[in-house]
């Protein structure tokens, strides 16, 4: 399977609901850094932060996916539920490292999205 493979069918788990899919995609040892947040280090540390932020599964638009090597980047949107049952629309780019058919790292740029 290919980078872009593994990224669709991981994101099409999580637009399901099925996180523990999801996580299968990822390596024990995941890094995930969201750049001036956070750093989530390990599976635990990603399900965690899952099980608080996706209240409901969230809705992807991935606009363009751009592999080179280990690395793919992905841009888009995502849509979720916020803290006031609202949705809310961040525009993200994501830059994924693979590793041995897992996504292993992550540094994703995301910020809010007012423009409809």
């Amino acid at each position: 399977m290919n980078n872009k493979s593994v990224l669709e069918q991981a994101n099409a788990a999580v637009t399901k609901g099925d996180y523990e899919g999801f996580l299968s995609f990822c390596t024990d040892d995941t890094v995930w850094t969201f750049v001036g947040d956070r750093v989530l280090r390990g599976k635990e540390a990603v399900r965690q932060w899952m099980a608080e932020t996706y209240t409901a599964p969230p809705e992807l638009t991935v606009d363009h996916l751009i592999e080179e090597g280990e690395f793919l980047t992905a841009v888009g949107t995502v849509t979720m539920v916020g803290g006031h049952g609202k949705k809310e629309r961040f525009a993200y780019c994501d830059v994924w490292r693979l590793r041995d058919g897992k996504l292993a790292e992550v540094r994703a740029f995301v910020i809010k999205d007012e423009v409809t």
